[in-house]
């Protein structure tokens, strides 16, 4: 790379879960001109062959949508299907529900930080080059996920894809003795996620800043994952700053008012805004706007981790950061998995009946990546007239952009010679898995060719 004229860096394949994509970056004389994430995945069509099927029928559909996080496509389109039918579910069947998803999140949770996320700070290809230089690590992280995806296997009768749920509950509940081991797998997990929280935080973080704005559903005096309204903070552009400038919400129902999907010509994805403007989901989004009430034990490990402390508005805006966040969210999970099994009582009835009517219904909850949306036009006869999904990815396309932007042309301002191709790339890719946007078990998810004019 030389000080002028132009160079483009092709980064031709990430590899994710849910879909293809790729990176372009231009860069013309010591400047970002262009930075594109094109997702070239063919379109999937779940919103349109959901269009005339039952009302019942979503969960199960939904759920094929995402294989790591199958359980907040169901949960989500529970909720608005049943608002639609004037349903609400609560009680122990509500506590299961929560549960459920918690262990969705421990599980997905543990598997990024620990087989995504860490080998890029400790100098390792993949987690399989980890774990043979720090094997003890990586087992703890598998210990928890595996208790993720043993509360998934108990509530939800499978790991991947849960065939138990439905609208208005659940085909079957379990028992208190059922849910006993649970217990005891969890304790464990407790102490497993402590100490991840310490791991992580010992990790070397570049210095970069997040400038825009975060979006997360907020239900005051809980950790919002289930339920709460969405909340827009806007961050200040100064990194030195370290508290916010303004905090604002609006209904669920407003959610298509202020979030507002468009087709570019990059990506078969639609790229969200928030109120015209680039916003980011996920860990960061929820620790700045619920932190304060993040399970004691988990609040401690935040502080502990240097986080600061959110009741006293401090907030973290360092992607590279959002490893330990999202190790401090895990041990939320645990802990508040615990006090739900600890406190449950079966319910009389597995379900609510879910009668169908002629109404709109929307919900939001809390995925692992980000808040997720839906709505369902329903029928009186049950029949779905229309669909809107709002993924979590969908919505921080452009902040990821933007975010790589900010951290490649950063890099091309320091005095010196210019970064070498090697070093953009990786660049590129960490800053890309900061924001675990549904990337696949591998490490190496990007070629790079130079086309340099």
């Amino acid at each position: 790379m030389s000080h002028r004229g132009s160079q483009t860096l092709r980064l031709g394949a990430l590899a994710r879960v849910e879909g293809e994509a790729s990176l372009r970056l231009t860069i013309q004389d010591r400047a970002v001109v262009e930075m594109k994430l094109g997702i070239y995945e063919p379109p999937r069509f779940f919103e349109a062959f959901l269009i005339g099927r039952g009302h019942h029928e979503p969960p199960d559909i939904t759920a094929r949508i995402c294989g790591i996080c199958p359980v907040a496509y169901q949960m989500t389109s529970c909720q608005a299907v049943e608002r639609a039918c004037g349903v609400r579910v609560n009680g122990a069947v509500a506590d299961l529900r929560r549960l459920l998803y918690l262990g969705e999140w421990i599980e997905s949770q543990a598997l990024h930080i620990h087989l995504l996320h860490a080998p890029d700070f400790l100098g390792h290809p993949s987690a399989v080059e980890l774990a043979r230089e720090q094997r003890p690590a990586v087992e703890r992280g598998l210990r928890v996920k595996q208790a993720g995806n043993a509360i998934m296997e108990q509530i939800g009768g499978r790991a991947i894809h849960p065939v138990n749920i439905r609208l208005g509950g659940f085909h079957r509940v379990p028992t208190r003795v059922e849910l006993g081991p649970l217990a005891e797998r969890l304790r464990r997990a407790h102490d497993d996620a402590l100490e991840t929280v310490s791991w992580v935080s010992g990790f070397d973080f570049p210095d970069a800043h997040y400038d825009g704005q975060l979006l997360a559903l907020c239900d005051p005096g809980s950790y919002a994952i289930d339920s709460g309204s969405p909340v827009v903070m806007d961050t200040p552009g100064n990194a030195s700053a370290e508290r916010t400038t303004s905090v604002r919400s609006f209904p669920v129902a407003d959610f298509e008012q202020h979030v507002v999907e468009r087709q570019v010509g990059h990506s078969t994805a639609l790229v969200s805004e928030l109120d015209g403007r680039h916003h980011l989901t996920g860990s960061l989004a929820r620790f700045a706007i619920s932190g304060r009430w993040l399970h004691p034990s988990a609040l401690a490990a935040a502080r502990a981790a240097g986080l600061g402390d959110p009741a006293e508005g401090t907030v973290c805006r360092n992607p590279f950061r959002s490893i330990v966040v999202r190790a401090v969210e895990v041990t939320h999970a645990v802990a508040e998995a615990l006090q739900l099994i600890e406190s449950y009582s079966p319910p009389s009835r597995p379900y609510t009946e879910v009668r169908p009517r002629r109404a709109t219904g929307r919900a939001a909850t809390e995925a692992p990546r980000g808040l997720l949306y839906h709505r369902y036009d329903i029928g009186a006869d049950g029949t779905l007239r229309t669909v809107r999904l709002v993924p979590p990815t969908a919505q921080n396309q452009a902040a990821i952009e933007h975010d790589l932007r900010s951290q490649v042309q950063r890099r091309l301002d320091r005095p010196g010679p210019p970064p070498s191709t090697t070093e953009l790339t990786t660049l590129c890719e960490r800053a890309v898995r900061n924001h675990d946007p549904c990337i696949s078990c591998s490490a190496h998810f990007l070629d790079l060719t130079v086309d340099q004019r």
